[in-house]
């Protein structure tokens, strides 16, 4: 046994020759198609992240106004008991319910309020423009902690 010879010119290959023409822009066109893939995945993760931020940011805006308007509505109509419980529980331990009752009536009576804006730092804070009986007006600030067994905000100081 000696080999057979190779085929000669115009032999045809055992196998099709690959095509050489476009090898360039169809390399290019798929690393385009998979870059495009991965920005919309990645960029489509980043705008769900965004917009869970801003949702979140407004519901606790939205909370803490809510909370900051029942607790001044509940003083302004002498409902002590309801006030007490938006307490927090540090303010709720420097003073009794019975304490708290007579120290806000003591005060003077809120006729009007105005909650505004919410700041959001290092602590929630809530700015109130309060009006007592007899057009006196006060710029006061609310701060609110949130309650670790149920997530709901709580007022722990409004000076």
């Amino acid at each position: 046994g000696v080999p057979a010879p190779p085929a000669g010119p115009g032999a045809v290959p055992p196998f099709p020759a690959p095509p050489v023409e476009g090898r360039n822009f169809r390399l290019w066109l798929n690393l385009g198609v998979a870059a495009l893939a991965v920005l919309l995945c990645c960029g489509g993760g980043a705008f769900a992240v965004a917009g869970l931020v801003i949702t979140s940011t407004q519901a606790l805006n939205e909370q803490a106004r809510t909370v900051v308007e029942d607790y001044l509505e509940a003083v302004r109509d002498r409902r002590y008991d309801r006030a007490y419980q938006l307490l927090c529980a540090d303010a709720q331990r420097r003073e009794t319910p019975a304490a708290f009752r007579k120290r806000v009536a003591a005060e003077p009576d809120i006729t009007a309020y105005r909650v505004g804006d919410v700041a959001l730092t290092d602590e929630i804070t809530v700015s109130v423009e309060v009006t007592y009986a007899g057009g006196r007006q006060d710029d006061l600030e609310a701060t609110l902690v949130q309650d670790p067994d149920t997530a709901e905000l709580k007022i722990c100081g409004l000076d």
